[in-house]
């Protein structure tokens, strides 16, 4: 297909709208509604990976569009009543499929590629962590783009019909739904006894991705040649279709999809461990002295390497040999619903959490205290506030000698909340002998680290407040 052929296909197709309208959609979305894709470590154009994959995810409603948008190109000849004529040229019916389908592969494959770069262009300012392991999950993303659409025009062409596109718009939305909820769901019961669901295998063939928890998590190698393989499949099929003249070549036409979901369902995990997984280059650990954070926040090193070694002097005078001994961020990515994993040796820390996210210069220095002393014990994806944070700022206040408000310890509603209750509860410790205090602070320890149990509870002798 020359250049004169495809600006005639331009002009005369669909495509053009079908890629304006996929672009002018995700952007839409990305821009004015917002979501977890806004903020923290996984904001969408904070990390080369969490871009591809927010990008990835809103194929749970672009890749419908696609879809129908190639049927209602399939459509045209019919439409035109021109199908007769066309037949009676001696052009192979092949060549004229294969200009229709690269107009439009073209057309949906660029504005998914514009989608990428718009936050391409602004991920080198937020992060120096730069890697291609992000590219197999955008390049999957626009051959899923063009192999729904090509899929359009094959059942377009066999089914003439006006209801046929927004039918197969409808039953491509159901697809990604229902990979999303019932069918690409398993319900599973965490440790903490939190009722929660992991994708299975069948969700893997859901062109669009799960939201993005964590800026570590990517997808394995055998997910990327899987979906590979079942798109490819899926292409096939809609080209078939759209040349098949016979019910025997339409019928032979599925074979190519049905082959694909049988070698993708033999190359794609079953475990819901390999299917998300870290990205162990990012993962690895830069240190200064204690102090480590991931490759990925490499940048943020220089900033937390001052509070976060002053914090550990402060934790030696108060613990003496019990005190911690490194601090470091957390690389463990856990299920939705777990219960978190914490040592008394390290401080484990995460960008996101909301104490350490608020807190600036000296500010870090209380808030990882805070974290070292009551880590917190909501479940991985819950998000609560109450008696932790009273004993966070009781224990913080007990260490430095000062009870003030921790960072993110917002509204001001809040804050005068937990200074009313932690207030009397560090008094009370204070004038308490040495020794009593540091029982009643290991107590608070001991049922903050192993989840169980009431941790200001426990820093108040064990009576209820």
């Amino acid at each position: 297909m020359n250049l004169r052929v495809l600006r005639i296909e331009l002009r005369r197709s669909v495509a053009p709208w079908a890629g304006a309208v996929v672009l002018a959609a995700a952007l839409a979305f990305l821009y004015l509604i917002p979501g977890p894709w806004w903020k923290g470590t996984a904001m969408w154009t904070n990390q080369w990976t969490p871009m591809a994959l927010w990008t990835r995810s809103l194929l749970y409603y672009l890749w419908p569009l696609a879809v129908g948008f190639g049927a209602l190109q399939g459509l045209r000849d019919h439409r035109s009543k021109m199908s007769e004529l066309l037949t009676s040229t001696p052009r192979p019916v092949r060549h004229r499929a294969a200009t229709l389908t690269g107009t439009t592969a073209i057309t949906l494959a660029s504005a998914f590629t514009l989608l990428v770069l718009v936050g391409a262009v602004q991920v080198p300012g937020n992060t120096e962590y730069t890697h291609l392991g992000w590219l197999p999950i955008s390049l999957v993303g626009a051959l899923s783009l063009v192999a729904g659409a090509v899929l359009g025009m094959g059942a377009g062409r066999t089914l003439p019909s006006a209801l046929t596109p927004p039918a197969l718009a409808m039953g491509a939305f159901v697809f990604t739904a229902l990979m999303h909820t019932s069918l690409g769901r398993t319900r599973t019961t965490t440790t903490a006894e939190v009722p929660s669901t992991e994708p299975n295998l069948v969700s893997l063939l859901s062109p669009a991705v799960q939201e993005v928890r964590d800026a570590l998590v990517t997808l394995s190698a055998s997910v990327h040649v899987g979906q590979t393989v079942w798109l490819l499949g899926l292409a096939v099929t809609g080209f078939a279709l759209l040349v098949a003249a016979t019910p025997r070549a339409r019928l032979l036409a599925l074979t190519p999809v049905l082959a694909g979901v049988a070698l993708a369902l033999l190359v794609l995990p079953s475990d819901p461990r390999r299917m998300y997984v870290v990205d162990e280059a990012a993962a690895e650990l830069v240190c200064d002295g204690p102090v480590c954070v991931t490759t990925m926040h490499q940048e943020r090193l220089d900033d937390l390497a001052g509070p976060g070694k002053e914090a550990l002097r402060l934790l030696r005078g108060a613990l003496g040999d019990q005190a911690p001994v490194a601090v470091r961020e957390n690389t463990a990515v856990l299920p939705h619903g777990a219960m978190p994993q914490w040592s008394r040796t390290t401080v484990l820390f995460d960008f996101d959490d909301e104490i350490i996210a608020a807190a600036q210069g000296e500010e870090l220095t209380r808030a990882l205290i805070a974290e070292a002393m009551v880590p917190g014990c909501s479940p991985v994806g819950w998000t609560s506030v109450g008696r932790d944070t009273f004993a966070r700022t009781v224990a913080v206040g007990w260490v430095l000698g000062d009870l003030t408000s921790l960072p993110g310890t917002e509204p001001a509603s809040w804050r005068r909340e937990v200074d009313a209750e932690s207030r009397p509860a560090w008094k009370e410790l204070k004038a308490l002998p040495r020794d009593e205090q540091l029982a009643r602070i290991n107590a608070m320890r001991a049922a903050a680290f192993s989840c169980e149990g009431d941790a200001f509870q426990a820093l108040n002798g064990g009576a209820s407040r």
